[in-house]
């Protein structure tokens, strides 16, 4: 393959790439308007999708499920970033409040009141808080896996997994017991949270 054809094939994806985020976006962002216009429970995917200006199979590419558009984020690839490009003499929780703090620091006025948004309706929507827990799951995993490649253990070592289950924990107490707070407040109750988990939970 000749240099120039790279090239091309380089910007051919990474052009795919920016439209599939675009689309995405567009989803997400006339999901979360219908949502508060008419509510969640009232909302439906094939309102979503023309609103979008997609067709509901489009959607079901971008999210298996109208509890997706709430529950899932953009976050998962900065932060593991982040958190990999903390400095290696950091203990695994210093480093993940560095990388957690570098994202959500960086997020714009529309990015967080999103982030208020998706906060608001999965404390109240019965059914989006069930549906949590599995997300929640999914994130301890994540969290076992980076801390493990971090210390050099595997992601199902029980002290790793531990380590995760504490980190979800307070990440839930923030989240769930915050009340109406913004999602910048919320953040940093969980930064805050992490803090005393770091000095032992001194109670």
């Amino acid at each position: 393959m000749s240099p120039l054809t790279e090239v091309r094939g380089g910007v051919a994806r990474g052009l795919r790439e920016r439209k599939k985020a675009k689309t995405r976006a567009a989803i997400r962002r006339e999901a979360m308007r219908l949502f508060r216009e008419q509510g969640y429970d009232e909302t439906t995917v094939e309102e979503i999708a023309e609103a979008a200006e997609v067709s509901p199979s489009t959607f079901f590419r971008y999210y298996h499920t109208k509890e997706d558009v709430v529950l899932q984020d953009e976050f998962d690839e900065p932060l593991i970033e982040a958190f990999r490009a903390q400095p290696p003499e950091l203990t695994p929780l210093r480093a993940m409040r560095g990388a957690l703090r570098q994202v959500f620091g960086s997020l714009t006025a529309e990015q967080r009141a999103e982030e208020d948004e998706r906060l608001r309706l999965s404390r109240e929507v019965p059914e989006l808080r069930a549906a949590r827990l599995d997300e929640l799951n999914r994130t301890m995993r994540l969290v076992a896996a980076i801390v493990g490649e971090r210390v050099g253990r595997s992601a199902d070592d029980p002290a790793v997994l531990a380590f995760a289950g504490a980190v979800i924990g307070v990440a839930v107490s923030a989240m769930l017991c915050a009340g109406p707070n913004p999602a910048v407040k919320t953040y940093k109750q969980f930064d805050d949270a992490l803090g005393f988990l770091e000095a032992g939970l001194p109670l």
